[in-house]
């Protein structure tokens, strides 16, 4: 399976992704803010990154610029979850470079198909992604 980073500064949401994720058998990383996911990613690379907008400090529209401007992630699929749907939104984290747009609250039962659609369009893109 993959190897997925969540970013999120809810405990509980950080807490039900991981969850989820790792009963598909996913190995999961994650982080409450931007800066100690820079950190973290500093010893690894995951084959998917799960962005909340609604980070404390940096945003996670900043976050997922820089992340998209480093060699090291920019085949990495990079999707947005977000409570933030008002109208631009999702054209903004299009424009920062994000994947794919997800609105919370998150569809669970959708979930996995949609990740194995990320991934997998990841390993046709850039090699085998595993």
């Amino acid at each position: 399976m993959a190897r997925i980073f969540v970013i999120d500064d809810n405990p509980l949401n950080l807490r039900l992704l991981s969850l989820m994720l790792q009963k598909e058998g996913h190995e999961i990383e994650q982080a409450e803010d931007a800066e100690k996911a820079l950190r973290l990613l500093e010893r690894s690379v995951p084959e998917l990154f799960l962005i909340d907008i609604a980070l404390p400090g940096m945003d996670g529209l900043s976050l997922l610029r820089l992340l998209k401007a480093d060699p090291r992630f920019k085949s990495v699929p990079m999707v947005v979850l977000t409570a933030f749907a008002m109208k631009g939104d999702e054209e903004k984290a299009f424009a920062a470079g994000c994947d794919d747009y997800v609105t919370k609250p998150i569809d669970t039962r959708a979930l996995p198909k949609q990740i194995a659609g990320w991934l997998s369009k990841a390993g046709q893109a850039g090699g085998d992604g595993q």
